[in-house]
């Protein structure tokens, strides 16, 4: 007989649900103002000229334009260039 009565499998057979972090709009698309960019953990990336940053680290655009990225310093950066 067994010593447990109808439990499941294993205590620790779970999985955290995925945050759907990453890039959302590549270099090179359109924007418009409100749009999210980038999920991140953290200041992967930070935001620079047209762009934003919220309290979970997401970049959002603030206004319309094409989504651009470069590296300044050693530290990279998105913005949102009219056009």
């Amino acid at each position: 007989m067994a010593h447990t009565k109808s439990q499941g499998a294993v205590k620790g057979n779970r999985d955290s649900i995925s945050k759907r972090l990453g890039l959302k709009i590549s270099g090179g698309q359109k924007a418009v103002a409100g749009n999210i960019i980038l999920r991140q953990k953290g200041t992967k990336v930070r935001p620079g000229d047209g762009t934003s940053m919220g309290k979970d680290f997401t970049i959002f655009a603030v206004r319309n334009g094409a989504v651009g990225f470069k590296v300044l310093r050693g530290k990279k950066y998105v913005e949102v260039l009219n056009g």
